[in-house]
């Protein structure tokens, strides 16, 4: 099993910059992708960047060019490094792996989320 955990939220004003960490623990084989997701109040929650174990990364066009992710295997953390932030960027922000874990001996892929962390951008 895999456990996430998150930290680098907070306030901050329109224009400035954040970064978020999220390490995984627990008991792996391997962790695949690595993402990072969003929800607003009354929204639903949106994919904001993600990577690949390979580093290959994607991101919506709301966040293209002021976001970036990047990931350290040794370490088995992922970051969000987050610039030029907007109130509407205003979200509980999730980590979300997938994680192959040996049972036996058969690998098995999991899902797993963090508990969120709250960025919040005044204006």
């Amino acid at each position: 099993q895999v456990q996430l955990v998150e930290s680098g939220g907070g306030l901050v004003q329109a224009g400035g910059s954040l970064r978020l960490s999220c390490a995984a623990s627990g008991s792996f084989s391997s962790i695949k992708a690595m993402r990072w997701y969003r929800q607003a109040p009354g929204l639903q929650r949106e994919l904001v960047a993600a990577v690949t174990s390979a580093g290959r990364t994607n991101y919506p066009d709301s966040v293209k060019g002021r976001f970036a992710i990047s990931r350290d295997n040794a370490k088995n953390t992922v970051y969000l490094q987050m610039n030029s932030l907007k109130p509407e960027d205003t979200a509980v922000y999730y980590c979300y792996c997938n994680a192959d874990v040996l049972s036996g001996t058969r690998l098995f892929e999991y899902q797993y989320w963090g508990q969120g962390t709250q960025v919040t951008v005044s204006s």
